[in-house]
């Protein structure tokens, strides 16, 4: 099985591949017909991958809209312009986005790698929308990166069964599996979340990076070498 469970690049945030709003409570102010459809031309134009066409599409859009602020961030983000999306994910906080706008700021930081911030984020992100499956498995990952183990599990097994069509959390699951060396359970939700060989070649490459980097290290201090543990030591506890 191992060599059919063959993982590539890193562990996916949910929110990368996703434009629904989500946990929007209903006092948010609502746009009007021609602004709701502009906006759902830039959502499509994003799904499709033509970021730089929905941002264009947004700019036409009046700022004082959370919903504008929120699309642009995401858009943003998805360019790679951290430093941009930043200010206006923070805006969204006190408003009725503001589980999305701990969201983003939680993926932010999980793309520069510190996960102590992301967690911060999406722990609060996930007390303010419990069922959104996004944010749930966004933050399983950053538990996994921190070598949170039950903790990461709790959340993929939630995001899982918020949405059962959600194969990015049944994923992540799998890397975490197989990072445990659990390949029985990893072959079993393979083969029950229907995912492609592709996708679980991404898994173990992930689980391996994750075994690699857990590994004890040697640091120096002066002429005396000295093991430290990896972190996951007292985090799994």
């Amino acid at each position: 099985m191992k060599a059919v469970i063959a993982i590539t690049a890193t562990l996916m945030l949910a929110g990368c591949a996703s434009n629904g709003l989500s946990s929007r409570p209903a006092s948010c102010a609502k746009p009007g017909s021609e602004q709701e459809l502009s906006l759902n031309l830039a959502d499509n134009m994003a799904e499709e991958g033509r970021l730089y066409a929905s941002l264009a599409n947004l700019e036409g859009l009046p700022d004082n809209l959370v919903q504008v602020r929120l699309r642009k961030a995401r858009v943003l983000r998805l360019m790679g312009r951290s430093g941009d999306a930043q200010p206006l994910y923070e805006s969204l906080l006190g408003t009725c986005l503001a589980a999305e706008g701990e969201h983003g700021l939680g993926q932010l930081a999980a793309a520069r790698n510190d996960n102590a911030s992301a967690a911060t984020h999406l722990e609060r992100a996930v007390k303010m929308a419990p069922t959104d499956d996004r944010m749930r498995n966004d933050l399983g990952v950053v538990y996994l990166n921190q070598r949170r183990i039950p903790e990461a599990r709790f959340e993929f097994m939630t995001a899982m069964e918020l949405k059962q069509a959600n194969t990015l959390a049944a994923l992540n699951m799998v890397t975490l599996l197989i990072y445990q060396d659990n390949w029985k359970a990893a072959a079993e939700l393979v083969t029950r979340a229907d995912l492609n060989p592709k996708q679980v070649i991404e898994a173990q490459s992930r689980a391996e990076k994750l075994k690699a980097s857990a590994k004890k290290v040697v640091a120096t201090d002066g002429n005396r070498k000295t093991e430290v543990a990896d972190a996951s030591t007292s985090a799994n506890k």
